[in-house]
């Protein structure tokens, strides 16, 4: 595999080099949050140690220096997307925060009362519980497309969903849970026909494949630093600058402001600045940046090839294991997940974690999807470009092990 090297990834991230329960740790949670490497780690601390200062306040030279570097990463996200122009970036500290703030500053302004809204049977709880408290406060309507039985999209029942009052189409690039790729690029085309909105929730893809914002067409893509090799609390929204210089500011503070009047008459910065109230994580918007490097580095093409053969694999090791249910289509990127037998996730994942391997266990913050497939929880292994082939051995030798630990 063209300029690949396992074993040099691996040397990059520290953590994977420590032993969790007297075995070396095989670590298979990054759908969760992934592994940091040096570079990041590196980047981060040199900015706490020399380079530290209050941005967009200050003309002392490391102030300046501060806000040119979080300014540069914003010019950074916005190549990396394939945005228009960095003022389509705002940096916010999650996914989840980015879809509240399209919720509650588009959605604020643009829905009312009888209007109506869809999202997917698949979302992650922060693609659904936002719009559900919007629908509630506003007195609009959250209307849902469901799965399929082999889990992707029923998307020929998208039409029956619209009808003149729908608004707003909220979809996951990527399921948490199941590892459905969803055909964002078609499903953005059919909802803009009628007039819709788009959202994407890229927290699941912007890892595994490049993404191309333009090329998707949608209104607005979300998605995390952490999920991408970088720190926790940072986080990206794009939005379409057209809506975005629309929309009013969510949250009110220093930074977002252009002149504070009193007792009234405060106007608002220019986005994407009004959306940016208070101090932001500098730092960590400085360890993303180098997330970002060191993934375009490495190149999503040799990333995206080198993943796939180890789905591939995976998928083809965990079907041998007697009396396992893998859920979701056999087409997927980044997640596995599963049940043993009668035997509860919890149970599966604490023996798992006896033998150094980490997993994900629980509902992934998708309770609709697990009352679906009618069951309270599933275990989930996930994997990122440092993961190996031997780790997936172990995996599947502990899940036949535990089967028959547990009288299987």
């Amino acid at each position: 595999m063209m300029n690949f090297n396992l074993n040099r990834i691996r040397a990059d991230f520290p953590i994977l080099k420590r032993n969790v329960n007297g075995h070396p740790l095989a670590y298979l949670d990054s759908a969760a949050s992934s592994q940091r490497p040096l570079a990041v780690i590196n980047a981060e601390n040199h900015f706490y140690q020399y380079s530290y200062a209050s941005v967009h306040r200050g003309i002392h030279s490391m102030s300046v220096q501060a806000t040119n570097d979080l300014e540069n990463v914003r010019l950074q996200a916005a190549r990396f997307l394939n945005a228009s122009s960095s003022e389509e970036i705002v940096f916010v500290k999650s996914t989840t925060e980015g879809i509240n703030l399209v919720a509650n500053s588009w959605g604020g302004s643009q829905l009312k009362a009888g209007d109506n809204l869809i999202i997917t049977e698949m979302e992650h709880h922060a693609n659904i519980v936002p719009w559900q408290m919007l629908v509630q406060r506003i007195g609009a309507e959250l209307r849902v497309l469901p799965l399929n039985d082999n889990g992707e999209l029923a998307i020929a029942k998208l039409d029956r969903l619209i009808d003149n009052r729908t608004r707003l189409f909220a979809v996951t690039h990527v399921s948490n849970v199941l590892g459905t790729v969803n055909p964002v690029q078609a499903l953005v085309a059919q909802a803009k026909a009628a007039g819709l909105v788009t959202l994407v929730d890229g927290a699941q893809a912007v890892m595994h494949s490049r993404v191309d914002v333009r090329e998707i067409d949608c209104d607005f893509y979300v998605f995390s630093s952490h999920k991408i090799y970088g720190p926790n609390s940072v986080g990206i929204l794009y939005g379409r600058k057209v809506l975005l210089d629309d929309m009013p500011p969510w949250e009110g503070g220093g930074s977002m402001i252009e002149h504070v009047m009193l007792p009234n008459g405060t106007t608002w910065n220019k986005s994407p600045w009004r959306f940016e109230a208070g101090t932001p994580n500098t730092g960590g918007i400085i360890g993303f940046g180098a997330a970002l490097r060191y993934v375009e580095e490495i190149s999503f093409d040799v990333i995206q090839q080198y993943e796939q053969v180890l789905m591939n694999y995976a998928l083809e090791k965990l079907s041998s294991v007697p009396d396992i249910t893998i859920y979701g289509p056999q087409d997927r990127v980044g997640v596995i997940s599963f049940n043993l037998g009668k035997y509860h996730a919890y149970d599966v994942g604490s023996f798992l974690d006896q033998y150094g391997i980490a997993i994900r266990t629980g509902h992934h913050c998708a309770m609709p999807l697990m009352h679906h497939y009618a069951v309270p929880a599933m275990c989930r292994a996930s994997f990122a470009f440092y993961n190996s082939k031997e780790e997936i051995d172990r995996l599947a030798a502990g899940l036949t092990r535990i089967h028959c630990l547990l009288g299987g």
